[in-house]
């Protein structure tokens, strides 16, 4: 593996497997350059035959990706990048989960803090994720904001769970703890905060150390399956709704309110709903 600079994400190494801490102050939310530069690490490894797992965490224990970036609409040189090398059939947002979810390596997701939006498109396109008892927290809050999730969930969820449940996530718009998350499968499994490190370092040091040959085997015996068009009635509903002026306004007075900041985003779905109710 070459060792690349990057601003938004600090790499470290332990023999086969490689963690990816994610530090984009102040809440890491998902803007162009952390996409750019997770998937050009991505990249960066695909091939690397020394990489055999990757762990995302963040650097931040209060915030492990907060959602996309709601000021990239006003930015349309940040869209246009966006827009470039993106798979035929796919978004941006999609095809930056997708880089995720088609990663050879084994990915696992350790979450302590709060994954919303993109950031829980994050969790939910990994192979493995397990959160934090009590600190740990999972929502899609796109419904808040007028849209529908784009990059992905709507599939990833309706493989890990009912879809009763994938509705109540995407239409309650509500955040899920840890235990709940297990408890609907959006998650492996749930854990006491002082555990958590250490279960999943011994989890990917025991993958990483698997005979040649076993982790390609496995992945492609346990195939991620995304029923045909999925992706494209997902991103139809999506692009239906958030180039409305409506959709704009609203995300202006919620940003207004302090959404994207630390204030504002521990408890974000009230702030958005808050909005909601002052502009009806």
């Amino acid at each position: 593996m070459t060792e690349l600079s990057y601003k938004t994400l600090q790499i470290s190494r332990r023999k086969r497997v490689v963690t990816v801490s994610i530090n984009n102050p102040p809440i890491n939310v998902l803007d162009v350059t952390l996409m750019r530069e997770l998937r050009s690490f991505l990249a960066s490894v695909r091939d690397d035959p020394e990489t055999r797992v990757i762990v995302f965490e963040s650097a931040d224990r209060e915030f492990f990706v907060a959602h996309v970036d709601m000021t990239l609409g006003e930015r349309p040189d940040d869209l246009a990048e966006l827009q470039r090398d993106v798979p035929t059939g796919l978004n941006p947002f999609q095809a930056f989960a997708e880089a995720v979810r088609g990663q050879p390596q084994v990915t696992i997701v350790k979450l302590a803090g709060f994954a919303r939006g993109g950031g829980a498109e994050i969790v939910a396109a990994a192979d493995m994720a397990f959160a934090a008892e009590d600190i740990g927290g999972l929502a899609q809050c796109e419904a808040l904001m007028g849209i529908i999730p784009g990059g992905g969930a709507t599939q990833y969820l309706s493989q890990r769970m009912t879809r009763g449940r994938a509705l109540e996530v995407i239409l309650g718009a509500d955040m899920f703890d840890a235990k709940t998350a297990e408890r609907y499968g959006w998650i492996n499994r749930a854990l006491p905060a002082d555990e958590l490190d250490g279960f999943v370092a011994r989890l990917a040091d025991n993958i990483a150390a698997l005979p040649d040959g076993v982790i390609a085997a496995a992945k492609r015996a346990v195939p991620p399956e995304i029923e045909a068009n999925g992706f494209a009635r997902e991103s139809e509903g999506w692009m239906s709704l958030v180039f409305q002026p409506s959709v704009g306004q609203l995300m202006a007075g919620q940003l207004k309110a302090g959404a994207q900041t630390r204030d504002g985003e521990r408890d974000l779905e009230s702030l958005l709903r808050s909005v909601i109710e002052r502009s009806a």
